[in-house]
């Protein structure tokens, strides 16, 4: 079984999660979360925007959270504070995600131990773009 941060975790993240939920997305194009969703989307995957301050971002529709999705969701992307991490988690585990990414800077080691636990794929404190960077090189 993967644990958090493994390659095995990274390279089934980036090959099989397709459709990613970003918790924290910005519409501010100057904002990390923004940079890297876009990134993503441009990458081929599908980017749906979770953030109660927004209602669009490039160009898909925002949620106020991941239950308000009404469709299949691999990954939940989280850029927010490490001390609110958790509760997405926590949504992901409800919402049935595949996995779970707290990006750089995103640390909650008792929120990815609970997704751990409850069979998902975790990655904490790295940044996808970066990892998806490093493996087309």
């Amino acid at each position: 079984m993967p644990e958090i941060n493994d390659n095995e975790a990274i390279e089934r993240i980036l090959d099989e999660c397709r459709t990613i939920a970003v918790v924290g997305l910005s519409s501010k194009p100057t904002r990390p979360s923004h940079g890297v969703a876009d990134y993503m989307q441009r990458a081929g995957y599908r980017i749906i925007p979770v953030n109660p301050n927004e209602i669009e971002v490039l160009g898909e529709t925002a949620y106020g959270s991941l239950a308000g999705v009404r469709e299949k969701i691999d990954l939940v992307d989280v850029f927010r504070r490490s001390d609110e991490a958790g509760a997405a988690v926590d949504e992901a585990i409800v919402v049935g995600a595949k996995a779970v990414w707290l990006q750089e800077g995103v640390i909650d080691h008792a929120a990815a131990q609970r997704a751990l636990d409850a069979g998902l794929l975790v990655v904490m404190d790295r940044c996808w773009l970066k990892e998806h960077v490093r493996r087309q090189k």
